[in-house]
């Protein structure tokens, strides 16, 4: 087809002169004298009339259908260039065939032909993103595998030294017959937006650590007093036994592990998705919270109705989430009360129910629970849920919560088992 357009005119040209010459060679033979040589130089003539009339309209139509798709093209251009986020297009196999301008500057492309060109055949061209196209391989696989919009975050280095996050959509399109067509992919910049989420997730940590301190305070005075006592009794008798070493340094070590467990709220984490032990970030929850909850009277009790089930996501996280429940839930009974949560398994995933006999909520603000800061503390900044149910949502789970006046709250988090 690219050969025809480009030599239109020269193959117009050779059969023009090829029907002229044949046609004479033709009408030569039959003679001058007959009425049919007449006949035939008329019909010669208006046969080529027709035939160039014909061609010159297909040619009109063509030049104008090519130039309104000229003119689509330079409006989608346009469009995509002008858009503050990456947009590239690929074929069925995977080679580039347009990327915007932002692209371009992205992956420092401006002075590379692309075009055609697949990413590993790019990763070799451009050696600083070649991670980062290599692992776009897997990524097209994974939305060519779904057959649907597929949308995931992908974090990566760029040329002036940040870390920039997408969050990115690509939509795999299809012929007909569903064969494949091309890659639609679009990616959206959120590095501010993450950096900002962090920035409110560590606010909301520090303000957990913050009211925890007064039960945590009380947990260390323990130990401190018997260490003083100990100190004053050597003072006094002038002999270090060794029970008293070891009984000073149990006490420091006790003091150094309630300080380490706050650290893991206080400090920033890299989000990091690994398989871990419901059972043993429980525990650790129970460990940070029980300080508090006999400060004000609560017991706390475990129902665990089936075997340590293994979980896939990031623990710190989920940490945060359990703690933010269980402070809400101790919030809710400042003259005592009992906190219960239950495990079950409901086919391929955990259900955690935390109940509390708090004085419960109304449904007006029920309704409200977990929008951004909206909160029933006089204290609090009403990000607490609000982050939690996004953390659960990131671990592919659900959390539901309910509650009743005069019986009290429960809230129910539902996540994934984890499947080798």
């Amino acid at each position: 087809m690219d050969f025809l357009t480009k030599y239109t005119a020269l193959i117009y040209l050779f059969i023009s002169l090829l029907w002229i010459f044949s046609t004479d060679l033709l009408i030569n033979k039959i003679g001058h004298s007959t009425l049919l040589f007449e006949y035939l130089q008329y019909a010669k003539g208006l046969i080529f009339a027709v035939v160039t009339t014909i061609l010159i309209h297909f040619i009109i139509k063509k030049h104008k259908a090519h130039k309104e798709a000229e003119e689509k093209e330079n409006e989608l251009s346009i469009l995509i260039n002008s858009m503050p986020d990456f947009v590239s297009f690929k074929d069925g196999k995977g080679r580039w065939l347009k990327v915007n301008d932002f692209g371009k500057a992205l992956y420092s492309l401006e002075n590379v032909d692309y075009v055609g060109k697949t990413d590993e055949e790019l990763a070799e061209m451009v050696p600083f993103f070649k991670e980062v196209f290599l692992y776009s391989i897997e990524s097209d696989n994974n939305a060519w595998n779904a057959g649907i919009l597929t949308r995931c975050e992908e974090s990566f280095d760029v040329m002036s030294g940040e870390i920039m996050t997408f969050d990115v959509i690509k939509v795999p399109l299809y012929d007909e017959s569903h064969n494949r067509k091309g890659l639609l992919t679009i990616g959206r910049d959120i590095t501010q937006q993450k950096a900002a989420e962090t920035m409110l997730l560590r606010k909301e940590k520090l303000s957990v650590v913050g009211e925890l301190a007064a039960g945590i305070a009380h947990e260390i005075r323990n130990p401190l007093t018997s260490i003083k006592g100990f100190v004053q009794l050597m003072k006094e008798t002038k002999s270090i036994p060794q029970e008293h070493f070891d009984i000073v340094l149990t006490e420091l070590e006790r003091i150094n592990q309630i300080v380490s467990e706050m650290l893991v709220l206080s400090k920033p984490q890299m989000k990091i998705f690994n398989p871990f032990k419901l059972k043993s970030l429980i525990d650790h929850v129970l460990k940070l919270t029980s300080h508090e909850a006999l400060l004000y009277g609560i017991d706390i009790e475990v129902i665990n109705k089936i075997d340590n089930p293994t979980l896939y996501g990031d623990s710190n996280q989920l940490i945060q989430v359990f703690i933010n429940i269980i402070k809400n839930s101790i919030d809710a009974m400042p003259k005592g009360g009992k906190i219960i949560i239950i495990i079950e398994k409901n086919n391929d995933e955990i259900e955690i129910f935390i109940k509390d006999t708090g004085a419960g909520i109304p449904q007006e603000r029920l309704d409200r629970i977990g929008e951004p800061f909206f909160t029933l503390k006089e204290k609090g900044m009403g990000l607490g849920l609000t982050i939690s149910n996004k953390i659960i949502h990131e671990h592919k789970g659900r959390m539901d919560i309910s509650s009743e006046i005069g019986q009290g709250t429960v809230v129910k988090i539902s996540l994934p088992i984890y499947d080798n």
